[in-house]
Formats: C-alpha cells, structure tokens, sequence
C-alpha cells in the first residue's frame, strides 16, 4: 500500500511539474502584499522577524511573511509565517513543513487534520501537528490556502493546484504556518487552544493577500 501510495504520489508530481512548465499564460491576481497584513490581530501584536537571504533562496519566487506574536494574558507567542507564489513553477512551489521541519532537527510526535472555524463562521481544514527536539515541543497548525480554498494535506494541495491550472490558468497559493511552543508547566490542549485561537482570528483577513 505504501509503495502505492508512493508511484501515486510520484506520478502526480511529475505531471505536475510538466503542467506548470508547459503552461506560459498564468493569470496572477491583483492583491496586497503580505506586508500590510495587519500587525495587531483582536489584541495579538506582531512583531517582524528577519528571513535571511539564504532561506529566501531556497523558498525561490514569492511574498514571504515571518511575525512574532503576543498578546496580554498569553503564556507564549504565535509565530506567524506566511508563504505566497503568484506563480507556482519548478523552484518556486510551496514546501511542505514536514520535510523542512525534520531538516531542521525536529521531529513530528502527533498529527491529525481538522476543521476549523474562523471568526466569519468560514470553514479550514488545517493540519494540527506536535513538534519535537529534543525536551522543547511546539504545536503546529498550518494549512494551504489557494483560490478561496483551504486544505491540510499537501498532495490534495497538488491536485487541486493540477485541476486550478488547468480551468482557471492561475496557479497561486500560500502556505500558512503558525507555531507556539508547549510550556513545560502546561498541557498540550492549553497550546493547542492558542494556536487555534489565533488561527481563528488571522483567517478572515487573508483575503486580500491570498486571492480567493
């Protein structure tokens, strides 16, 4: 079944990658930078974190968005990250974290994917994940967001950017990405109602960086 899975998979992505190299006439929206995403969000507030030269070269073309988050009466901040290609080609599509995570030393302990319901009663599916190197742990949530639509796992994100390719001629989407650590003197579910607080609050204002 694994092996399956993986020719599937394989074959998917290499239709995908002649797709994008074939198609010439991609339409890329108008839309705002992720810059002027709103710095504080229902009482959390943003502050810039550098992306180094190195990691934009490895992420390639697009809008990037790095913030720490706090807010009064948390324990912990949300760290924000933003990925969006206008155009999704080869080098220049989004990662999945579960193969940068790794590279970078942290292993994932726990995943499932739920839905979510942001302030506006609009429903994501996300992925929620537990994070671990070494004694620090981190919740994750992240999904990717594309032409109105949210969707956790990353081979769906591959079909539908497939099918969008072909009926819309438009390939942009974004990963989202947010991370607060486990404390050591609190229970996962206290993170994880955290992280899905703030999930809940940053999804409705999106649109405008992330065309639906």
């Amino acid at each position: 079944m694994n092996r399956l899975r993986f020719w599937i998979v394989a074959t998917l992505l290499a239709g995908t990658v002649v797709l994008l190299y074939a198609r010439g006439n991609n339409v890329i929206p108008v839309r705002e930078p992720l810059a002027e995403l709103p710095s504080t969000i229902d009482g959390w507030t943003g502050t810039e974190q550098h992306i180094d030269q190195e990691t934009r070269d490895v992420l390639g073309d697009g809008d990037f968005l790095s913030r720490s988050y706090d807010r009064q009466g948390q324990l912990a901040p949300i760290d924000l990250f933003i990925a969006y290609f206008p155009m999704q080609k080869t080098g220049s599509t989004i990662h999945s974290p579960k193969n940068c995570l790794p590279g970078s030393g942290w292993i994932f302990d726990a995943s499932r994917y739920v839905d979510l319901t942001d302030d506006s009663g609009k429903s994501h599916r996300v992925g929620e994940y537990v994070i671990s190197n070494g004694q620090v742990k981190q919740f994750v949530i992240y999904w990717y967001e594309a032409h109105g639509r949210s969707v956790a796992n990353e081979y769906w994100a591959k079909v539908y950017l497939v099918a969008d390719a072909m009926r819309t001629n438009r390939t942009d989407g974004a990963l989202v990405r947010i991370i607060t650590p486990i404390l050591a003197d609190e229970e996962e579910a206290q993170a994880k109602a955290r992280a899905e607080d703030f999930a809940q609050r940053l999804a409705p204002e999106l649109t405008q960086f992330i065309p639906n």
